[in-house]
């Protein structure tokens, strides 16, 4: 059978095909594992929240200590900077699916590794669990490009749209579970103590144990997907494959859609990846929550994104892909303003109910914003670029995300200074997201010769 036949009985047909459950298993996993360990080490990153009766800094808390999740995120985030360009050309010059699969070996040794530092944390403190983190993120460096771009590889163009939103929906799922059995493990296994006393983390190799087990189960679907020829296997190594390969500058400078939708994926991944620490902080801030509520609160987020990517695969079907983007950015700012104003006392005006329907509402729109712009970036380049397009992709929207820690850490910082509640960093995010909505049109026309 040629690939053509193969493909095109792949388009007709996804819930049955053994590779399609394979990659979707296999991203599942990881993406519970990755979430639980960098929503741990975010919670450890936070502040200590004391009730205090009548504090003036609202709700009846103050929070002593540094809040340090955004240089937590920017360790996270190095790694693909540093490493997606080669990862890129791994996933070109050799088949993806042998690179998938030793991702997922890699997955199992970081996930061991993650146990020790819990276990070792009274020795190594944060150093241990943050060289973890380092190491989380180069093994997803080096699965991220095989991952994305065997898509194409796999299915008929036709199935790419609910390929993807299949994909986006299990990542997502995974998210909520990942950050909700993250807070739980924090309550369970995380003495409470009254400042200026350290809490000890050492009892979160228990939850480790779960972590390991997931990544071996991860390891063996990764073997459902079937092995394909390398994309381009006569690809010379250069040095400027580390960072963007000249056949990938060559192709951004003749395709300016395709260089303009890198450019604003990159940014709103720096955009997007400061909500998740201003929502943690939302949680067991001003609404007072525990860490394991503050998980679920989280996770609407990812609920939402879960119910908009069928929605905007289904969408595509009615509309051009330009009005889609433009309409979830809208979204996305509308619902960023809506949960940045306080009330009087200091607490979010739209209540807790108020602000559980923003955050979902946040996550619909920006699966109506992504799905159109990630299907282009797959389909756009050329068969023998795909994998070193998808690692640009990831490198500047890593990029993003690395920058963004810094700029949480400021936006944090300017809410203290001004004495505002910490939601005041939705519509300091919000800023940066209008430009978006106001001037990027998705522009999908052939490339001009």
């Amino acid at each position: 059978m040629d690939s053509k036949t193969e493909s095109t009985e792949l388009a007709t047909s996804l819930a049955t095909n053994k590779s399609f459950w394979g990659m979707l298993l296999t991203q599942f996993l990881g993406a519970f594992n990755d979430n639980v360990y960098k929503q741990l080490v975010l919670l450890m990153a936070m502040p200590v929240t004391v009730a205090v009766a009548g504090a003036a800094g609202g709700a009846g808390a103050v929070t002593q200590g540094a809040d340090s999740q955004g240089w937590a995120t920017f360790v996270f985030s190095l790694p693909f900077v540093l490493f997606s360009g080669y990862a890129g050309y791994l996933s070109d010059r050799f088949s993806k699916t042998p690179i998938i699969v030793y991702s997922k070996v890699a997955e199992i040794v970081v996930m061991i590794l993650g146990l020790l530092a819990f276990l070792f944390y009274d020795y190594f403190g944060f150093y241990g669990t943050w060289t973890v983190l380092f190491l989380m993120a180069m093994q997803s460096t080096f699965f991220g490009p095989g991952k994305y771009g065997i898509l194409p590889e796999l299915f008929h163009p036709k199935a790419l749209p609910r390929a993807n939103s299949l994909m986006v929906m299990t990542t997502f799922l995974a998210i909520i579970f990942g950050v909700v059995f993250a807070g739980k493990l924090y309550d369970q296994l995380v003495p409470k103590v009254e400042p200026p006393q350290e809490p000890s983390f050492k009892l979160l190799w228990i939850g480790s144990l779960v972590c390991i087990a997931i990544a071996v189960v991860g390891t063996l679907t990764s073997l459902m997907v079937r092995r394909l020829k390398p994309a381009q296997p006569n690809a010379l190594f250069t040095w400027d494959t580390l960072a963007i390969s000249h056949d990938i500058k060559n192709l951004l400078k003749r395709d300016r859609p395709l260089l303009l939708a890198l450019l604003v994926s990159c940014v709103f991944w720096m955009v997007s990846s400061m909500a998740m620490p201003t929502v943690n902080r939302l949680g067991a801030g001003p609404l007072g929550l525990n860490k394991e509520d503050t998980g679920v609160l989280v996770g609407l987020i990812a609920i939402g994104i879960m119910l908009g990517a069928p929605l905007g695969s289904l969408l595509l079907r009615f509309t051009t892909s330009k009005n889609l983007v433009t309409t979830g950015l809208w979204g996305i700012v509308a619902f960023l303003i809506a949960l940045s104003f306080w009330n009087g006392q200091r607490t979010p005006l739209l209540g807790d109910l108020g602000c559980r329907m923003a955050l979902i509402g946040i996550g619909v729109s920006a699966a109506i914003y992504s799905i159109p712009l990630q299907v282009f970036l797959q389909e756009r380049p050329p068969d023998e670029l795909k994998g070193r397009m998808i690692a640009t992709m990831n490198q500047g929207n890593f990029l993003g995300m690395m920058i963004s820690g810094p700029i949480y850490q400021l936006f944090e910082w300017i809410s203290i200074a001004l004495k505002i509640p910490i939601n005041s960093v939705f519509f300091m995010i919000a800023l940066l997201v209008i430009p978006l909505a106001i001037f990027y049109r998705l522009e999908t026309k052939p490339v001009a010769e």
